[in-house]
């Protein structure tokens, strides 16, 4: 079914009632920024005033680690971007309204608003902590705050007001299977549900590791298997599906996932588009969105 996919996930954006919007990915070129910009895309279209930021860096023309070349970031006026201070374009001016204390991978991290129409890059702070510092401070200017994020940094959401949108693909995975089975797999850990206290529990000090859980499913533990939050499950793939369908999992400070997308070409392989898509909103059930072709899953 087509659709304008920015416009979609901001319904859903609005829907979930979150003020922040951060895009994870399962591994590297899956279509994440890809992603981010089409929302963005849908803010600038509804004069919905946007803040963003990146758990990373992000809207650089190549990557810096393969030299591949990368989807840029057209920011238009009146966004605000937290970003650092030495990759703000000298041209077009931006507005400074801020420098902060928080340090990026490219020096000191400054808010900016835009005022005219460029490319830009987005370098944000490299913790948890910085991020979920950011995007508050962001929303003290504007009302919503997309971020650019990383899976490993998503702690800061938790029990927040936040939604995520998951981006999947070829090029993480060297099967269809598996990048399904990893897609299914961070959805579910992810939207590990919130414990209700009613029933006995094992508390997880820390993380709930491979080899914890290896522990508990032999000894067929029963009891309800406690977390802090979802970020805590080191579970990834067919282990996190095995472990979730022979334990009851949950966590106190729940995520909330509304959307994925997919990006079904990679450099070393394609999967055939509708057939990933359709099959990736089987194994999540949730919206399943293909950025590039402008569809949504049956």
């Amino acid at each position: 079914m087509r659709v304008h996919v920015g416009d979609s996930i901001l319904q859903l954006w609005n829907e979930s009632g979150a003020t922040s919007l951060f895009v994870v990915g399962t591994g590297k070129n899956v279509g994440k920024t890809v992603a981010l910009r089409a929302i963005y895309g849908a803010c600038v279209r509804g004069g919905v005033p946007c803040g963003l930021t990146s758990i990373g860096r992000d809207g650089e023309a190549f990557d810096v680690a393969d030299t591949a070349a990368k989807p840029r970031l057209w920011l238009e006026p009146p966004s605000i971007i937290a970003t650092a201070r030495e990759v703000l374009p000298r041209s077009p001016a931006s507005e400074l309204l801020a420098f902060t204390a928080h340090r990026t991978a490219a020096g000191a991290l400054v808010y900016a608003r835009i005022r005219s129409g460029a490319y830009y890059e987005l370098v944000g702070p490299p913790s948890a902590s910085g991020v979920r510092a950011v995007v508050d401070d962001l929303l003290q200017f504007v009302p919503r705050v997309l971020v650019d994020g990383a899976i490993d940094r998503v702690a800061a959401l938790a029990g927040g007001h936040d939604a995520i949108v998951v981006s999947c693909g070829a090029a993480a995975a060297p099967a269809q299977g598996e990048a399904i089975d990893d897609v299914r797999a961070l959805v579910v850990r992810l939207r590990t549900p919130r414990f209700d206290g009613k029933t006995e529990s094992l508390q997880i000090e820390g993380a709930l590791t491979p080899a914890i859980a290896a522990q508990l499913i032999r000894e067929r533990e029963r009891r309800a298997i406690v977390v802090r939050d979802p970020t805590q499950i080191l579970l990834t793939g067919k282990a996190a599906l095995h472990a979730f369908d022979r334990l009851g999992i949950y966590c106190e400070r729940p995520l909330n996932v509304i959307a994925v997308t997919i990006a079904s070409a990679g450099r070393d392989r394609t999967f055939e588009p509708r057939e990933f898509a359709r099959a990736v909103a089987t194994a999540t059930a949730v919206p399943t969105f293909d950025v590039y072709a402008a569809e949504r899953a049956a």
